[in-house]
């Protein structure tokens, strides 16, 4: 059995490409931007379909088999990689804060972050909740800020499936209007 080490790289590459583009097209048909994901999936299905054939012509080597599954693994984590890289979307965190009188929401409002702050109460007393919504591309920054004014507050963060008015209101009509047009 001879093993042609071109093929092998190019297997690996194929379907390295493939499953970076699917992993990629899948988290921005999650974050609701159709038209690219519509696009990503043409290319997608070439890349797919040209490097399975090549794999199928090939199974007399089962290395070519393993190659191509190790390119599937490694564009899975890229893919991944890529997608927090783009952060696409917005978050929302919950910031619970032992101290009634924390000057946090200050703080973040003055970094340009939209905050709600309203009284709550838990076992041990009184409370400080606030309610963040941040673009994703920001969220290190905005943790940053939290933990260097706040070391003991309880952090929650969650993906909003639907954003209406508010602070966000005109960013968001800016951006909705612009996938509109394409």
């Amino acid at each position: 059995m001879q093993i042609d080490m071109g093929m092998l790289v190019l297997i690996f590459i194929i379907n390295f490409a493939y499953i970076t583009l699917n992993t990629v097209r899948f988290l921005l048909v999650m974050r609701g931007y159709r038209y690219f994901a519509a696009f990503a999936s043409v290319i997608e299905i070439t890349i797919y379909v040209l490097g399975l054939s090549l794999v199928l012509n090939r199974l007399n080597n089962p290395i070519n088999l393993v190659v191509y599954a190790l390119g599937y693994g490694v564009g899975v984590y890229v893919g991944m990689v890529i997608e927090d890289r783009l952060a696409l979307g917005y978050t929302m965190i919950s910031v619970i804060l032992p101290d009634p009188k924390s000057s946090l929401p200050g703080v973040l409002r003055e970094n340009g972050f939209g905050v709600t702050q309203h009284a709550a109460y838990g076992l041990e007393g009184e409370r400080l909740e606030l309610e963040i919504l941040a673009p994703r591309k920001n969220e290190r920054r905005l943790y940053g800020l939290i933990k260097d004014a706040a070391p003991n507050a309880f952090v929650i963060a969650y993906e909003p499936r639907y954003i209406s008015g508010g602070f966000w209101l005109k960013r968001v009509k800016r951006r909705n209007a612009r996938r509109k047009k394409q």
